[in-house]
């Protein structure tokens, strides 16, 4: 799409994440009129130091954009844009196809018939729970906490608790659901869902305290950022058998994982691929080069967030 256009393209050739000093390098007096990044891409005040002048968007390839420093950005007059809406319906996918594989114990299963300790039906073998007619809380009800609700209760009949800074009561009609404070959705829950953004606010807002409240019998799901659950307090919970089990797509000081996490089986961990298919993907990449292809051609882009 963007040479369609005519635009010029420098492209990182290196299969791996740019270090900070990196990406410096490769921006500094290269007078770029926009940048393509990813949420892998730590964009700061000294990165955009770098850039020159004429640059006017930042284009970042996912919904969440923590790791753009946008006060920084608005300061210096650069549009910062995302991409929402189009990995909805798959994150919200992934966040059920985990909650339905920590409860059904698949990952374990799946181990346990590899290692040939599989000799033959059993009626306590591999025992789980069911999904259906559970109580789900859902942390954050934006468009993805709000899909995962519609799943829950169109497919499984769940009843629906949901914290969030606002309450939403065409919502509440629609599915059910009801509006309560953090501390109860964790007390009442049988399956908790994050979806909140990564702010200050939320930064382990899942933290040992929190942990305590919820039923020992109960499963924490978290496929938004991994600062929003302390992870040390998370892996000493699982140990303890405080809650029940975890799934995780995303990690507190992603790519590396708490060492504690990796050799406990009550938990599910997948490398950040929740908005993952080749359909959301796709999407996702042509609505970033569409916001660029806004930004330069003077217009407003459809996702400008500054």
């Amino acid at each position: 799409m963007l040479k369609d256009k005519g635009y010029e393209i420098a492209v990182n050739q290196e299969d791996r994440v740019l270090t900070k000093e990196e990406l410096i390098t490769a921006l500094k007096d290269q007078n770029y009129n926009a940048l393509f990044c990813l949420l892998t891409d730590k964009i700061d005040s000294e990165v955009m130091d770098s850039f020159g002048p004429q640059l006017k968007i930042v284009a970042n390839m996912a919904v969440g954009f923590d790791n753009i420093d946008a006060r920084e950005a608005k300061k210096r007059g650069i549009m910062i844009t995302n991409t929402p809406g189009v990995l909805t319906d798959t994150v919200a996918e992934h966040t059920f196809a985990l909650m339905l594989a920590i409860a059904h114990r698949i990952s374990e299963a799946d181990k346990f018939t590899r290692s040939g300790q599989y000799i033959g039906w059993a009626p306590m073998l591999m025992l789980g729970n069911d999904l259906s007619r559970k109580t789900l809380g859902i942390v954050g009800l934006g468009r993805i906490g709000s899909r995962v609700a519609h799943h829950g209760v169109k497919g499984f009949e769940m009843k629906v608790l949901y914290y969030d800074v606002n309450r939403n009561e065409e919502f509440e009609k629609e599915f059910g659901a009801v509006f309560v404070s953090l501390d109860d959705l964790l007390k009442q829950s049988d399956f908790v869902s994050i979806h909140v953004p990564l702010l200050p606010a939320t930064q382990h807002l899942i933290n040992a305290e929190k942990l305590k409240l919820m039923k020992p019998t109960s499963y924490l799901i978290n496929t938004s950022r991994g600062p929003i659950i302390d992870e040390a307090a998370l892996a000493m919970a699982l140990a303890d058998k405080t809650i029940k089990g975890a799934a995780l797509d995303v990690f507190e000081f992603e790519p590396k994982i708490t060492p504690e996490l990796l050799s406990i089986d009550n938990v599910i961990l997948t490398p950040h691929i929740a908005s993952a298919t080749e359909e959301t993907r796709s999407k996702m990449s042509v609505l970033a080069a569409t916001n660029i292809i806004e930004a330069l051609e003077g217009r407003i882009p459809p996702n400008i967030l500054t």
